[in-house]
C-alpha cells in the first residue's frame, strides 16, 4: 500500500527526516511513535503528499506521490480547527463528497452511512460547537470514511481527549478498520496506545544525522485480535513491548 523508499525531508536547512525506508502492507495498522520534533508529523504529512521529499521518494500503490489524493485520508489532532463551525455535522461531512464532486441527489445515503458508522447518525443537524470533543473527532473521521479512502493518515488524532473518551475512539477506530480493510499510519506520543492499536510501531530518533538515521526500531506487536482494553494490556507481549519503548524513549531516545 505505502513505501517510502530512502525518504529525506530536510526545511529550513535542518534534517527533519534522514533517508527512510519502510513498507507498509494493505490492511496493516502501523503506529508512529518517538520524541517530540523527531519528525513524526512530517512522515506522515509526506504521505498524504502534503510535503515534497528533498530526496527519496514515497509510492501509494505503486505510484508516486505528487500531491494529495482522495485515496488517502488525513485526520488531524485538532478536530476544533478541522471542523467548519457554521456547518452541521451533515455538512462537515458532505465537504469530502462535495471535493468529489458526486451528485447531490447521491450525498444524503453516504453522509448517513457514514454518520451511523461512526455512532452519530443522530447527531446530523448539530453544529460542532454543540457536541463533546470526542464527538467532535467522530466528525471528523466521518468526513474521512464518506470519501472512501484505501489510507487513513492520523496525526495523534485521540491526544486532547480524556482517558475514557480515549478508550472509546481506539475500539471504535479498530473496529471500522478492520470492517473496511483501511490502511493506518497513526501518528502519536502515546506508547500504551501504539501497542494497543498497531500491528507494528514505527520508532522514530531525535535530531537525526548521517550516524543517526531517523528509523530507530521498527516492532511488531503480537497481539491477537479483537484487542481488549484490560485483558490486552496485561498480555505479557504488551508488557515486555512497553518496556522495551519506554526505554527508548527514557534514555537519550536511542
Amino acid at each position: 500500500m505505502l513505501v517510502f523508499e530512502e525518504l529525506a525531508v530536510r526545511l529550513g536547512g535542518r534534517d527533519i527526516l534522514t533517508p527512510t525506508s519502510l513498507t507498509i502492507g494493505r490492511g496493516e495498522f502501523v503506529c508512529i511513535i518517538g520524541p517530540s520534533g523527531c519528525g513524526k508529523t512530517t512522515l506522515l504529512r509526506a504521505a498524504a503528499g502534503f510535503v515534497p521529499a528533498t530526496s527519496g521518494a514515497v509510492l501509494r500503490q505503486g505510484q508516486p506521490v505528487r500531491g494529495p489524493s482522495r485515496e488517502a485520508a488525513f485526520v488531524f489532532q485538532d478536530y476544533g480547527r478541522a471542523l467548519l463551525p457554521w456547518r452541521t455535522v451533515e455538512g462537515n461531512v458532505a465537504l469530502a463528497l462535495e471535493a468529489a464532486q458526486m451528485p447531490a441527489a447521491q450525498r444524503q445515503a453516504r453522509i448517513q452511512q457514514v454518520l451511523q458508522t461512526v455512532g452519530l447518525g443522530a447527531h446530523a443537524q448539530k453544529f460542532p460547537a454543540q457536541l463533546s470533543g470526542g464527538m467532535q473527532q467522530r466528525v471528523q473521521i466521518a468526513r474521512c470514511l464518506a470519501q472512501q479512502p484505501t489510507l487513513l493518515l492520523m496525526d495523534e488524532p485521540f491526544g486532547a481527549l480524556d482517558a475514557m473518551t480515549r478508550e472509546g475512539l481506539q475500539d471504535e477506530l479498530a473496529r471500522l478498520v478492520r470492517e473496511q480493510g483501511l490502511t493506518v499510519l497513526f501518528v502519536t506520543h502515546d506508547l500504551e496506545e501504539a501497542l494497543y492499536l498497531g500491528d507494528r510501531v514505527v520508532a522514530l530518533r531525535a535530531n537525526p544525522g548521517p550516524d543517526r538515521p531517523s528509523l530507530a526500531q521498527l516492532i511488531d506487536v503480537p497481539l491477537p485480535h479483537p484487542r481488549d482494553q484490560l485483558s490486552s494490556r496485561e498480555h505479557p507481549a504488551f508488557l515486555r513491548l512497553r518496556r522495551e519503548l519506554h526505554g527508548f524513549l527514557g534514555h537519550g531516545h536511542g
